[in-house]
């Protein structure tokens, strides 16, 4: 269907449609791994790590340890990261004669009049068994795949942003075929009137500085007009859902009541948690005129939304 069929189909007809072509996922290739944070943490202690390579199977490695780590107090700047901690500073518990006792250990600038205590952690947190007994390939090597380990913690967080690339792809796509369009991303009110000269009413977002930050903004040069875009993905449902269709509502309702002509809104939602949470996109639809997925990107809607 074409997006001027769309906009001739009621809200209940528009919300079926968006319904039944909603996307099982939004996981693009580069959300399993970001390897540009893994290379960069192994470039960042690679010396270190190396040098360190000096304990591994070392029989009396407590005693080594400590002979190497007061020559170069630095080399407990890695520490962390090969027991997989992002942390720096560690707040520890220990039992000493039944009695807790409580002590902050400093990886980040190394204490050498604490090295037993230095050496005591690693002691006890396993970690110079490991180096002396269980390792079989380079330190290197092996933090590597502690860093891809610890990457997979931040796969939450990629997923909230799936959606804004595969936008900033589209809007590519679209200006390269487009000349009439100039394209950005993440940008406010201000950033708007400088790059193109279009007061865009400054929606205020509690949780950004500057004010509010439009996922995608499309401006035609050739009909002035500007179109602001908000995308996001939801694979569960829950009140997270009803709370943003209630924001992207006000919004467009603020827009509407407070813009120039020619400003346009978009709202660019998919996912399955819609499937058990119709009623809140509903009244959406009810308010928002310009409601899409990503198939409907596919067919090229968006296209159309910003040329019309």
């Amino acid at each position: 269907m074409k997006y001027s069929d769309y906009m001739l189909l009621s809200n209940s007809e528009k919300l079926n449609l968006f319904m039944n072509t909603l996307f099982e996922t939004n996981r693009i290739p580069t959300y399993w791994t970001n390897w540009d944070n893994v290379f960069r943490n192994i470039k960042e202690h690679e010396i270190n790590l190396n040098t360190l390579n000096y304990l591994v199977h070392k029989d009396d490695i407590e005693y080594e340890a400590k002979k190497l780590f007061l020559s170069q107090p630095n080399l407990l700047k890695t520490i962390p990261i090969l027991i997989a901690a992002r942390e720096e500073i560690f707040n520890l518990l220990s039992f000493d004669n039944g009695h807790l006792n409580y002590s902050i250990l400093n990886f980040k600038n190394p204490d050498v009049s604490k090295i037993d205590e230095y050496v005591s952690f690693m002691k006890e947190s396993g970690l110079l068994d490991f180096l002396k007994n269980g390792l079989n390939v380079s330190l290197v090597d092996y933090v590597y795949g502690v860093q891809v380990g610890l990457d997979s913690n931040g796969r939450k967080n990629r997923s909230g942003k799936q959606n804004e690339k595969i936008l900033e792809y589209n809007l590519n796509e679209l200006k390269m075929h487009n000349k009439d369009l100039d394209i950005g991303t993440q940008l406010t009110a201000e950033s708007i009137k400088k790059l193109w000269n279009v007061s865009v009413p400054d929606a205020k977002d509690d949780e950004a500085r500057g004010g509010r930050r439009y996922d995608g903004v499309v401006y035609n040069k050739e009909t002035k007009k500007v179109t602001l875009i908000e995308t996001n993905f939801y694979v569960s449902d829950g009140s997270k859902l009803k709370a943003v269709a209630g924001e992207f509502s006000n919004l467009y309702t603020f827009l509407k009541q407070n813009a120039p002509e020619n400003v346009n809104f978009v709202w660019i939602s998919d996912g399955p948690g819609w499937r058990k949470e119709k009623n809140p996109m509903k009244e959406a639809f009810n308010i928002i005129p310009n409601i899409i997925n990503l198939s409907m990107i596919e067919n090229k809607y968006l296209d159309e939304i910003v040329k019309k």
